[in-house]
């Protein structure tokens, strides 16, 4: 129980107020206006909820510092004298046993409240975790979803959300969901024996009809803090090595005749094997040093996008946390911090804005710097284009000729 509770912002009264009259709801708060501290409020006002499911990022719960997880920021809050099971999603869909434990659970709870913090991560329909969330949905009347970045590629992302909430929000199937509010192409094509079958979204319409169904059950609001934030690029050169290294792996995938089939593994693999080849380049560990001794290396947090990358990182600055892209950009409360160097880049827009607001959050008092460390090759520059437009990796490679990527990477 912590000693004192802080007040409610007036942004937590406002989602209180709007979504305690209803059994589900969403918290589209950007990250950092304290959304946990609203949702607990919300199954605080429920009465007799006997069994409580988290479901959260893996990293968010299990974290190596127990005080930046969610389950600690649920004691800060108050707690609960309920059984409550903090689950990470990435585990429903590699253990059968948990799952099954888990309805178990909910059925033979009398009054169960299942919260999907990061609810981001209930998409991709054939996936496993998808389908599990969904079951689970089921067995609970109370719901609720929490996310700072309801839609990160498009709206076919906020059909599962709402599924996850109640098939009523929508009262439609993810097809007629599609075709009611996405004007989309689709192209077959022929290689070979194959047949490819490839779609994408050219508009969105009918969007007013979405919103007056979604509307009563969402509560959205931007983050609102006294601390200033800056952000700070900064240019570095590979070694003659490493552009050697970069133009043979450039050439080498796009004259593969598989990249016709414009497969996202190939362009995904591409951008891995030119950031790797240069991740370690020896400048940006000059450019840090000189970093370090501008700001409290204790309050410094560097994100590196490889497990090799981090090991090394962590080796050479003993004194500064280093953590990854993916595992430590969702849910953690890193306010301790002020300082995030980006060591390696990455294409993914809704990945900056998390890391963002790991550190720039409410109850964060210092001025937050970022640094964004570019290197002299075309993909760094096309990361960076692609994350300002809130664009993809895909589309930055399917708008463009082979011609064009070898000659802009």
């Amino acid at each position: 129980m912590p000693n004192q509770m802080r007040a409610l912002l007036d942004n937590q009264v406002k989602a209180i107020d709007k979504l305690s009259s209803y059994k589900v709801g969403a918290l589209f708060m950007e990250p950092g206006t304290g959304k946990t501290r609203a949702a607990y409020e919300l199954i605080k006002s429920v009465s007799n909820i006997d069994y409580l499911l988290y479901l959260a990022p893996y990293q968010a719960i299990n974290t190596d510092n127990y005080h930046e997880s969610v389950p600690a920021e649920i004691e800060r809050c108050g707690g609960f004298d309920i059984p409550v099971d903090f689950i990470g999603f990435e585990s429903l869909s590699s253990s059968d046993s948990l799952y099954l434990d888990l309805i178990d659970r909910l059925n033979a709870a009398s009054k169960p409240f299942i919260i999907a913090d990061e609810s981001i991560k209930i998409k991709n329909l054939d996936a496993i975790r998808t389908k599990r969330i969904l079951q689970l949905s089921q067995l609970a009347d109370y719901k609720l979803i929490l996310n700072g970045t309801p839609i990160s590629r498009n709206l076919l992302d906020l059909w599962s959300q709402m599924e996850f909430l109640s098939p009523k929000i929508l009262r439609m199937k993810m097809p007629e969901y599609k075709n009611t509010f996405c004007e989309y192409t689709v192209m077959t094509k022929r290689i070979g024996r194959q047949y490819l079958r490839k779609e994408w979204i050219n508009k969105y319409h009918n969007l007013d009809y979405l919103f007056s169904l979604i509307g009563p059950f969402v509560f959205d609001s931007a983050l609102d803090i006294e601390a200033k934030i800056q952000y700070v690029d900064i240019n570095y050169q590979l070694t003659a090595e490493e552009m050697q290294e970069h133009d043979w792996i450039k050439f080498k995938y796009l004259d593969d005749e598989t990249l016709e089939l414009k497969n996202s593994n190939i362009f995904l693999e591409i951008t891995q094997k030119l950031q790797h080849n240069y991740s370690l380049s020896p400048q940006k560990f000059s450019i840090v040093d000189h970093i370090l001794k501008q700001h409290d290396p204790g309050k410094v947090l560097i994100c590196a996008k490889f497990i090799n990358t981090q090991q090394a990182l962590k080796t050479y600055f003993p004194n500064v946390r280093v953590i990854s892209w993916q595992k430590n950009s969702f849910a953690l409360n890193l306010q301790a911090y002020n300082v995030i160097i980006k060591w390696d880049k990455h294409w993914d827009y809704a990945l900056h804005d998390q890391l963002k607001h790991r550190v720039y959050r409410t109850g964060q008092t210092d001025d937050c710097v970022f640094y964004d460390l570019t290197g002299n090759v075309g993909i760094e520059t096309m990361m960076n284009k692609n994350a300002e437009s809130k664009g993809t990796l895909l589309n930055a490679f399917m708008r463009k000729s082979v011609k064009e990527l070898q000659k802009e990477l």
